[in-house]
């Protein structure tokens, strides 16, 4: 496993959203959670973190305040093989957040995810045309929709 792995920053949640992605991500597990000790600003027994391994990548969740907040510039990608995978990631992933254009969406604690088709980047293809006539796709998607894409990169 990677030694470059992303941080979570949330206010109070870091434990409750592994927890839920270990829930909708296959192949998922938490590998610690880490609680406050008598030393510190967190209350005895509080979650300070909690590191989960989501389909074999490592996240790191910390608990701090509420100074920073989650943003689109950066998201989590998740690479799916079929439709009903990128449904599925949809549905639950977005279920009390908000869908955004291009696949992309923030869950209900403001993490902001792709869900994406792993042959997205064949779809792209090679040259300039395809590229474009993929994009304009894309483009009027909130979420991916592979026939589309696919029938884009093939000229339909």
């Amino acid at each position: 496993m990677s030694n470059l792995f992303p941080c979570l920053w949330f206010k109070s949640e870091a434990e409750e959203a592994l927890r839920y992605y270990v829930s909708i991500i296959r192949n998922s597990s938490i590998e610690n959670v880490h609680r406050a000790g008598e030393v510190g600003p967190f209350a005895k027994g509080a979650v300070i973190s909690a590191t989960a391994v989501l389909d074999g990548q490592r996240v790191l969740a910390l608990n701090g305040n509420p100074q920073f907040q989650f943003s689109p510039s950066m998201s989590l990608v998740a690479l799916c093989d079929t439709q009903k995978e990128i449904d599925d990631y949809w549905d639950k992933l977005g279920a009390g957040g908000q869908t955004m254009a291009c696949g992309w969406l923030t869950d209900k604690y403001g993490v902001a995810w792709q869900i994406a088709p792993r042959i997205f980047p064949k779809l792209l293809g090679s040259d300039a045309a395809t590229t474009d006539r993929v994009m304009t796709a894309m483009m009027k998607m909130i979420k991916l929709d592979i026939a589309g894409l696919q029938q884009a990169y093939d000229g339909q």
